[in-house]
């Protein structure tokens, strides 16, 4: 399961003009299910999302994580971040799990983050969205867990 993790001082997703999600800072994260991924995967990643530490401690140090400063989550489901280019330049996307699968990965994301955390939106599944976010830092981190 690969993700995106980006810092943020807020973002809001919007699905056909309504928003679908917001929060204020915290973590904007998109996820993209792969093909051999499970659930144990999905819960890793969330574990691993509640535990990032890259907010400012009292010295300015990246040393805290989005529990332990009460920030929010934004959890927005990405297939193009398993495009792959080396073939060209148009993107294959045969990384991606298949459309019945990715949903149920990213809701066991959703899920699980809301089971643990008390500020966790979401986008919609397979929408078009429009993602908006003031990025703080910019802090943007990928990552892969298998």
């Amino acid at each position: 399961m690969r993700a995106l993790v980006q810092r943020v001082a807020c973002a809001r997703v919007e699905v056909a003009g309504r928003v679908a999600g917001q929060i204020g800072a915290g973590l904007l994260v998109f996820v993209c299910a792969e093909p051999s991924d499970d659930a144990a995967v999905a819960d890793r990643l969330v574990a691993k999302l509640l535990k990032l530490r890259v907010f400012a401690d009292d010295a300015g140090k990246m040393n805290r994580s989005v529990v332990d400063v009460g920030g929010g989550l934004l959890v927005v489901s990405q297939f193009t971040l398993a495009a792959d280019v080396s073939g060209g330049n148009r993107p294959s996307f045969t990384g991606a799990a298949g459309p019945d699968l990715g949903r149920r990965l990213y809701e066991r994301v959703v899920a699980a983050a809301r089971a643990q955390h008390p500020v966790v939106a979401c986008g919609e599944f397979g929408a078009d969205m429009q993602v908006h976010l003031v990025n703080d830092g910019p802090v943007t981190i990928p990552i892969q867990i298998t």
